[in-house]
C-alpha cells in the first residue's frame, strides 16, 4: 500500500528497530510483520499509532508492553525522526513526529504537483470497467445517474494507480425489449393518426415515446405508410432506438461522462458469438438438454441451481448473451472485468462469475460494484414524478436542476452498496451545508487569495524559497498531516472500488481549510475585506505569510487533485 512521505519514514523506522531488536537477540520474530500506522483518536495522543507490539505478542510470548519498550528503546535512535515515542496499555506506540518532517510534505506536493497522490501499484494491468448499460428503450433515470458516476470514479480512480483502464457501456440493443420499444412507438404513431389501438401489455410508456413517435410520423411518415404492419414496427424500433441512444450518450455527456468503448448486444448474435459460446460450452460438457431448454451448469461453479440458456421456443436468454459478452470481455486479455450493476442484480452475481470459472478463469477476475437505489428529496418529501418518463425522475432532469458537478457528488458521496436520500434543494444550497460546494469553495477560496496577493504585489513563494519553519501552529500541522494521506486514501479507495472514501477525505480536509482560514491571517490586515479571511487579531510577519501561502497552494492542489480524480471541476470562483 502506498503511504504518505512522513507514513513510509515512520514506517521504515519501525521496521528499523525491529530490525535492530532482533540483532541484538531482544527479538526473535522469524517473520516480519506487517507494520501499520493510523491516527490516534485525540490529536494529544501524537500523529501516528500503530500497533505492531501487540501482533508479536502470541509468538514472542512476551506482553505486548514489553515489546513495545524494546522498539520505542531502539526508534528514540533513529535519524532524529520522532518528538515523542509513547507506550500505551495493552502496547501501543504512539508516535509525535517532529514538525520539521511533516514540512517535508509540502515540498513534495510542489514537486509532483498534478501527479501527487498518484501510484504506479497497476502498472502492467489491464482492467475494463463496464457501466450504466442502461436499455435504449428510455432515458437514464437517476439511479443510472449514481451508476454513471461510480463508474467513471471507479475507472478514473484506477487510473490514478497505475492501471489500464477502459470503460464500456453495453448496449442492450437485442432481445425483447427492443420488440417492446417497436411496437410502443408504433401504436403512438397509430393514436396519433387517429386510430384506436391497443396498447402493447408491458409496452413502454411517457411522454418520451410520443415524442418520438412524432418526429418518426414527421420525419418517416410517407415511408412508414407504404410498409405492412410488422415492416413499419420494425422500422419504428429501429427509428427510436437511434433516437433513445442518442438521447442516453447526450445526457451522459452533460454528466461529464464519455466512454472509450460502446459494445452492441445485437452484435454478438449477428456474428455467432453467442452460438460459438455455446458450443465451447458444451464441448466442456457445461450445457444440456432439459425438457426442450438448453442449460448452463453453473451450479457446478457455486450457483445455487442450473440456468436456462436458451428457452423452449428457441429464444435465448439474457444470459446467453451476458456468457457471450464476457467471454469476449477475456478474450481481449484483460486482468480484471468490472461490472458496475443495480443493487437488483445481486442474485445474477453467482452465475456470472461461474462464467468465468467455466472459462478456466478464478471467478475474482470479475468484480461486480453494486449501486443502491437512490431517493430524491424535496423539503424532506419524497420526488417521485418525471415529466419526461411519465415514471420515473430521469438522470437529466437531476442534473438541470442542480448542475452536474453537485449531482456527481452527492452520488459519490455515500457507499454505493447503502440507499441513497439525495436532498435537491441542498444540492443547490451555496452554503458550508452543502458538501459538494463546501469542498469546491476551497479551491474557489485560495485562488481569491492569489488574486488578491497579486494584486497588492505579494508574491508566493517556492516551498525551498519559503521558511516553512514558522509553520508551527496546531491548526497548520493538521492540514500538513492531512494532506500527507492523501496518496493513501486515493490508493486505497481505488482498491476497494468505493469512491465514497475520497469524498469523506475531501470534506474532512475542507473542514480543516475553513476552520484554519477563520482563525488565522494569511495575508497582511488590509486585505480582509479582499479575500474573506477572519478580521482576527492575530499579527503576521512576511516570513509567515510567505509559508502560508506555500501551505494554502499545496491544500488547493490536493483538492483540486481529488476532485479531478471524482470527475468533479475545481472552480476558480464562486
Amino acid at each position: 500500500m502506498t503511504q504518505g512521505l512522513v507514513q513510509e519514514r515512520v514506517a521504515n523506522a519501525l521496521q528499523g528497530a525491529l530490525s535492530d531488536a532482533k540483532a541484538k537477540g531482544q527479538l526473535k520474530m522469524e517473520s516480519w510483520p506487517a507494520v501499520t500506522l493510523d491516527a490516534p483518536k485525540r490529536p494529544e495522543w501524537g500523529d501516528l499509532a500503530t500497533t505492531v507490539a501487540m501482533s508479536l505478542a502470541a509468538s514472542e510470548k512476551r506482553a505486548p508492553q514489553d515489546i513495545a519498550q524494546i522498539i520505542a528503546d531502539h526508534l528514540l535512535t533513529r535519524d532524529q525522526l520522532f518528538e515523542r515515542v509513547e507506550i500505551v496499555r495493552p502496547g501501543f506506540l504512539n508516535l509525535t513526529v517532529k514538525p520539521a518532517i511533516w514540512l517535508e510534505v509540502l515540498r513534495d506536493i510542489e514537486r509532483q504537483g498534478a501527479a501527487y497522490g498518484t501510484s504506479t501499484v497497476g502498472v502492467g494491468k489491464r482492467i475494463l470497467v463496464e457501466y450504466v448499460s442502461a436499455n435504449p428503450t428510455g432515458p437514464l433515470h437517476v439511479g443510472h445517474g449514481r451508476g454513471a458516476a461510480v463508474g467513471q470514479a471507479l475507472a478514473r480512480m484506477l487510473r490514478a494507480v497505475g492501471y489500464d483502464v477502459v470503460s464500456e457501456y453495453y448496449i442492450n440493443d437485442a432481445g425483447r425489449q427492443m420488440k417492446l420499444l417497436g411496437a410502443s412507438v408504433y401504436a403512438r404513431l397509430q393514436e396519433l393518426a387517429g386510430k384506436s389501438v391497443t396498447f402493447p401489455e408491458d409496452g413502454y410508456h411517457g411522454e418520451y415515446i410520443r415524442l418520438a413517435a412524432e418526429q418518426i410520423r414527421m420525419s418517416d411518415g410517407a415511408r412508414l405508410a407504404t410498409l405492412l404492419p410488422a415492416e413499419a414496427e420494425q422500422l419504428c424500433r429501429d427509428l427510436a432506438y437511434r433516437t433513445l441512444l442518442q438521447h442516453i450518450r447526450d445526457d451522459l455527456s452533460t454528466l461529464g461522462i464519455e466512454f472509450e468503448s460502446w459494445f452492441s448486444e445485437a452484435s454478438l448474435i449477428e456474428s455467432g458469438a453467442v452460438e460459438r459460446a455455446f458450443a465451447e460450452l458444451k464441448s466442456l460438457d457445461l450445457l444440456f438438454e432439459n425438457e426442450g431448454a438448453m442449460w448452463f451448469r453453473s451450479s457446478k461453479f457455486g450457483d445455487e441451481k442450473d440456468r436456462v440458456v436458451r428457452k423452449q421456443d428457441g429464444e435465448c436468454t439474457y444470459l446467453a448473451s451476458d456468457i457471450a459478452y464476457h467471454r469476449d470481455k477475456l478474450q481481449r486479455g484483460y486482468d480484471l472485468l468490472i461490472d458496475v450493476w443495480g443493487a437488483d442484480h445481486h442474485g445474477y452475481i453467482p452465475r456470472m462469475q461461474a462464467v468465468m470459472q467455466a472459462y478456466g478463469h478464478p471467478k475474482e477476475r470479475l468484480q461486480v460494484v453494486l449501486v443502491q437505489l437512490v431517493k430524491l428529496l424535496r423539503g424532506g418529501a419524497e420526488v417521485k414524478m418525471s415529466k419526461r418518463s411519465g415514471e420515473f425522475i430521469t438522470m437529466r432532469e437531476v442534473i438541470d436542476e442542480v448542475g452536474a458537478d453537485a449531482a456527481k457528488f452527492f452520488f459519490l458521496m455515500r457507499d454505493s452498496k447503502t440507499h441513497l436520500d439525495f436532498d435537491l434543494e441542498l444540492a443547490k444550497q451555496r452554503s458550508s451545508d452543502n458538501p459538494v460546494y463546501y469542498v469546491q469553495y476551497v479551491h474557489a477560496r485560495i485562488a481569491s487569495l492569489w488574486r488578491v496577493a497579486a494584486a497588492r504585489g505579494i508574491a508566493c513563494p517556492t516551498a525551498s524559497e519559503a521558511d516553512l519553519t514558522v509553520l508551527t501552529d496546531p491548526d497548520e500541522l493538521a492540514l500538513i498531516r492531512k494532506l500527507s494521506v492523501f496518496p493513501e486514501v486515493l490508493e486505497a479507495s481505488a482498491l476497494a472500488f468505493e469512491p465514497h472514501r475520497l469524498t469523506y477525505y475531501l470534506q474532512q480536509l475542507a473542514a480543516l481549510l475553513h476552520t484554519f482560514y477563520n482563525k488565522h491571517r494569511i495575508l497582511p490586515p488590509a486585505a480582509d475585506q479582499e479575500t474573506g479571511e477572519a478580521p482576527v487579531a492575530e499579527e503576521i510577519a512576511p516570513k509567515t505569510t510567505a509559508a502560508r501561502l506555500v501551505l494554502m497552494r499545496s491544500v488547493q492542489q490536493v483538492v483540486r487533485n481529488g476532485l479531478t480524480v471524482l470527475g468533479i471541476s475545481a472552480p476558480e470562483q464562486m
